[in-house]
C-alpha cells in the first residue's frame, strides 16, 4: 500500500473499523505470549569479529528496519525488495502485488555480537506476525509476506530448524506461514522509506503499528536493545 494510502486510514476508516484495520502488528507479540515461550537463544561464543548479511521480510518494512536498528551488533538495516523476478522494481511496482517481491530489510550484522538464530527470534517474536498469510495487520497482499531469504545452506538450515522449534513448542496457536527461499537479489528501496521511522516519530501508522515495535523488543530482550 503506498504511504499516502496508510496515511489515509486514518481519514476514511471510523471507530471500531480503524482499530479493527490497524492493530493487527502491534497484537502479534501478545499472540505470541499466549503460547509457550522460547528460551533466549544464546549469545555467540568465540566467534571473530566480521559481518554476514540477513535478509527478512515481514509486513511494511518501515517497522522491520526499525527494530533490527535497534538491536545490539547489527551495524545496518535497509528497506528493500526480496523475492521478486522483475528487474529494479519501483516500490509503485511492487505495490501492486505483481513483480513478485515482497517488502524486505537487508541485515548487515557482526556474528561475534549476535547470531543468526538471535537475529531468527527477534524476528518472529518483535517483528512481525508470521501466521497471516500475505498480509500484516492493515497491509493486505503478497508484497507484506512473511519470509526468509537465505544467503546460504547455513542460513537455510537455521532457518528451518527454527521454524520447526517454533512449531513443536506450539509458540503460535497459528499455523506459522513464513516462507523461507533463497535471496535471489536484494534492491534498495527509494531513499524516503530509509529510516522512516526516525524521521517520521509521530505519523500515525507508525504510533499504532511500529512503535510498539521497540517498547517489545526493549522489554523482551533488553540485552539486546540498542537505544
Amino acid at each position: 500500500m503506498p504511504a499516502r494510502n496508510r496515511l489515509s486510514l486514518f481519514t476514511i476508516v471510523p471507530g471500531a473499523l480503524l482499530a479493527a484495520a490497524l492493530f493487527g502488528c502491534k497484537a502479534a507479540p501478545a499472540r505470541a505470549a499466549q503460547g509457550a515461550a522460547l528460551a533466549a537463544e544464546p549469545a555467540p561464543v568465540g566467534v571473530a569479529a566480521s559481518t554476514d548479511t540477513a535478509v527478512f521480510a515481514g509486513g511494511c518494512f518501515w517497522g522491520v528496519e526499525a527494530v533490527f536498528e535497534h538491536v545490539e551488533g547489527v551495524t545496518s538495516a535497509v528497506s528493500g525488495y526480496a523475492g521478486g523476478k522483475v528487474r529494479s522494481p519501483s516500490y509503485e511496482e511492487v505495490s501492486t502485488g505483481t513483480t513478485g517481491h515482497a517488502e524486505s530489510v537487508q541485515v548487515i550484522y557482526d556474528p561475534s555480537k549476535i547470531s543468526y538464530d538471535q537475529l531468527l527470534q527477534v524476528f518472529f517474536t518483535v517483528a512481525h506476525d508470521p501466521t497471516e498469510l500475505n498480509r500484516q495487520g492493515p497491509d493486505v497482499g503478497a508484497q507484506y509476506r512473511s519470509a526468509i531469504f537465505y544467503r546460504n545452506d547455513a542460513q537455510r538450515d537455521a532457518a528451518r530448524r527454527y521454524v520447526a522449534k517454533l512449531e513443536a513448542a506450539r509458540v503460535y496457536q497459528s499455523p506459522i506461514v513464513t516462507e523461507v527461499a533463497p535471496l535471489g537479489g536484494f534492491n534498495i528501496a527509494e531513499e524516503y522509506h530509509q529510516d522512516y521511522l526516525a524521521h517520521h516519530p509521530n505519523q500515525p501508522y507508525i504510533v499504532i503499528n511500529d512503535a510498539p515495535k521497540l517498547k517489545e523488543l526493549q522489554r523482551r530482550f533488553p540485552a539486546l536493545y540498542r537505544s
